[in-house]
């Protein structure tokens, strides 16, 4: 099993890095509608996620924490200049899930936007939303994000998890970048990323334990590192992770020592707003492996046979 001084190393320097950066996440209020104003958005609900796991899991050491709560409260009061960027985004394009999407991580953690709340609510009233065309594993995200709302999911997640790549097991040697990123989420929804191992039915926690091994050594092999990262979270999300040795390794070994994660082989150079659109998911992702990987493996050791 990897030390969990290692994984722990990773998510350290990764927040760090996010820290230091967090002006990055910023939204571009000028941008044509037309040309996906929300698409800024995207980023802030990750950044929010991240961070409620890592409150959630408990953790985190207190300065961890308390870089956590700084980026939390600058994306919130900055960024979303207190939500009403997200009651304005919601007005320019009505029927995305985007504004819902990046409101409820948000909310769960303790903020709030009467109005956003009022939209939103209206919004998942309206045939067109439950109409609204989006890949399967999103789809699932989004009834699942409607449960947590405290809404009815339509459709149930129950209907839905045989409609993803996942959920039909299908030869795993097909499996490509795409592909892989909708597992990936397809576990994160199941488990209220990773709140819930047991979320995962059984047929394709068996299907994961015995291909997700390959899938690792394949990305680790191509230096693929913020999809090896997204698959070091699935690792962690399974009733029984394995916290891969040869993975987690070479994952600590491609971050920089600024605590960076490049997405693929070696970090790219460039203007700085550019690098940080390059780097900040990679890094992300690598705070998330961290946390959901060093709880998993803390408590392996709590539940160790003496």
């Amino acid at each position: 099993m990897t030390s969990t001084r290692l994984i722990h190393t990773v998510g350290t320097g990764a927040l760090e890095w996010l820290h230091a950066h967090r002006d990055g996440f910023r939204l571009e209020q000028d941008v044509d509608p037309e040309v996906g104003f929300l698409e800024r958005f995207k980023p802030v609900g990750e950044l929010a996620i991240i961070c409620k796991v890592l409150f959630r899991e408990g953790v985190a050491g207190s300065r961890q924490a308390q870089l956590a709560r700084q980026l939390l409260d600058h994306a919130w009061r900055d960024t979303l200049d207190g939500g009403r960027m997200l009651v304005r985004g919601h007005r320019i394009e009505p029927l995305s899930p985007i504004p819902f999407e990046v409101y409820l991580p948000f909310r769960e953690l303790g903020y709030s936007r009467p109005e956003i709340e009022q939209a939103l609510l209206l919004n998942q009233r309206l045939e067109s939303f439950a109409a609204y065309e989006v890949p399967p594993a999103r789809r699932l995200g989004l009834s699942a994000f409607q449960r947590r709302f405290g809404l009815t999911p339509r459709p149930p997640e129950s209907e839905l998890v045989g409609t993803t790549w996942l959920g039909r097991t299908p030869e795993p040697w097909t499996v490509e970048g795409h592909i892989a990123y909708d597992v990936t989420h397809t576990v994160f929804h199941l488990t209220d990323w990773g709140e819930r191992p047991d979320g995962i039915p059984d047929r394709l926690a068996g299907y994961l334990a015995t291909w997700l091994p390959v899938w690792l050594d394949d990305w680790l092999d191509l230096a693929r590192w913020d999809l090896l990262g997204e698959l070091l979270v699935v690792d962690a999300c399974l009733p029984r992770p394995t916290l891969d040795e040869r993975a987690w390794e070479g994952f600590a070994a491609a971050q920089q020592p600024d605590g960076a994660m490049p997405a693929v082989r070696t970090m790219p150079q460039g203007d700085p707003e550019e690098l940080f659109d390059l780097v900040y998911h990679p890094t992300l992702v690598a705070a998330f492996a961290s946390v959901l990987a060093t709880s998993r493996a803390l408590t392996e050791l709590v539940h160790a046979p003496v």
